[in-house]
């Protein structure tokens, strides 16, 4: 009995420890869609690379209530985003404005990217030479 028991709760236990989903009920679907991007726009500060959405860290969740809650009071979603990144700064962003000091952030790997293939180029064509030459 006791082997059955433990067989059937081996089973059954990926869905007791299933994630919980937030359910909030908006006062208009107006509303939700407003919330819903935002929780896109915004990224988790304790995960590197998941939105609010994908995230189920506590902070993610705590994140993902204040957005309902300042959705449900009016509030704009410029007026929403400031006040995130007044607290948590522009890393909340996935988005970040381009400003001095995030340019390396936006044009670094471009850059890096067109360095690494000049110096392919420049090799290839030295390469090149090197071997014409020598076969004269």
């Amino acid at each position: 009995m006791k082997t059955l028991l433990l067989l059937l709760s081996l089973v059954f236990s990926p869905w007791v420890l299933a994630d919980l989903v937030d359910t909030y009920h908006f006062s208009s679907p107006q509303n939700q869609q407003q919330a819903l991007a935002l929780a896109k726009e915004l990224r988790c500060p304790q995960c590197q690379n998941q939105n609010l959405l994908e995230s189920t860290s506590p902070i993610a969740q705590d994140l993902r209530l204040e957005v309902y809650r300042l959705v449900e009071a009016g509030h704009s979603s410029q007026e929403i985003m400031a006040l995130m990144t007044q607290r948590y700064g522009d890393f909340v962003l996935y988005r970040p404005p381009v400003r001095s000091a995030t340019l390396i952030l936006w044009f670094g790997p471009g850059v890096l990217l067109a360095c690494v293939l000049g110096g392919l180029v420049l090799r290839i064509r030295n390469r090149a030479a090197s071997g014409s030459r020598g076969g004269r």
